[in-house]
């Protein structure tokens, strides 16, 4: 008789488990669907992770909530989560709302919401980024050795990324010509870069203090082929030796300004750099008040009017 009072109330218990669990996975689910989406795509590894970690951050912040299924998720329900980012950097915040926006209009055309969701997104407010002037980047070359001054010299002359620079080899460069093949672009995009004479001979400078004269174009203390983590840390030491701050985006942007003030056409600038849009070139670029008022006395539109 025990055994029987007991047995439905375990059956209603289990019932209402596996409800719950059905409810959960409804919303794992429609993520799961969105990040199979994005490799169907063949979206990058850096693009998945970027999703992984946005995406996937939103998601549990959801379950946290109580949240267990897509059609829960709304516009209120982003901008309280959005809220718990406050803290972060504008491009930072900006970067989730993306990324949460994304899969909410996957969600929508593959019919896990009922409607639309939308949200104002973040504003972004513009400001100037890091960058070298010409004087800093000479005491930056300054505290260098041999190989760190080739890296330097290389992503100031060619605008490469990080993962870029990492991932050359010494048949990617041409020492007689100075093109660089970089066969792993953003976006798996391959492109042709170029460096001139003094990187290249800073290059080759290197090259006489390694054994292995093949493969990776940098290496690390150990031989292995430098990654970003290595890079990273070669630019966290030149900061502290220098007390300028070095990064890999600070000496892209370095390229960009000084290319642009040689006269580079912009959409010069854009190829090199690997831009999709003029708008990262802009992003980029931030052009100072120095900038602006050589500018204008160059092109004076009433001291030219005469001429």
């Amino acid at each position: 008789m025990s055994a029987s009072s007991d047995f439905p109330q375990r059956t209603k218990q289990t019932r209402r488990w596996n409800l719950a669990s059905l409810a959960s996975f409804h919303l794992l689910d429609a993520y799961t669907d969105f990040m199979l989406s994005r490799q169907a795509m063949n979206c990058t590894p850096a693009t998945l992770s970027f999703y992984q970690y946005t995406a996937g951050r939103f998601l549990s912040w959801c379950e946290a909530q109580g949240v267990t299924t897509p059609e829960e998720v709304t516009a209120r329900l982003v901008r309280q989560y959005l809220a718990t980012l406050a803290d972060k950097a504008d491009r930072t915040l900006h970067a989730h709302a993306r990324a949460i926006k994304t899969m909410l209009r996957f969600w929508h055309k593959e019919n896990y919401l009922p409607g639309a969701v939308t949200f104002e997104m973040p504003r972004i407010v513009k400001k100037r980024l890091p960058r070298l002037t010409e004087d800093e980047l000479r005491q930056v070359l300054k505290a260098c050795n041999a190989r760190d001054r080739a890296i330097v010299l290389l992503m100031v002359d060619s605008g490469l990324r990080r993962a870029e620079v990492c991932a050359l080899d010494w048949q990617d460069v041409d020492m007689q010509t100075g093109a660089i093949t970089v066969r792993r672009g953003k976006g798996r995009k391959p492109r042709l870069s170029r460096i001139g004479a003094v990187a290249r001979r800073a290059l080759l400078a290197y090259r006489r203090t390694l054994k292995d004269r093949d493969g990776a174009l940098f290496r690390s203390k150990g031989g292995g082929r430098l990654t970003g983590p290595g890079l990273m840390l070669i630019f966290r030491r030149l900061s502290k030796r220098t007390g300028i701050y070095v990064t890999a985006h600070a000496l892209r942007r370095t390229w960009t300004i000084l290319a642009l003030r040689a006269g580079m056409d912009v959409l010069h600038v854009q190829a090199l750099g690997g831009w999709t849009d003029l708008e990262m070139v802009n992003y980029y670029a931030s052009l100072e008040d120095e900038d602006l008022l050589q500018a204008h006395a160059r092109f004076s539109p009433v001291d030219n009017l005469d001429r």
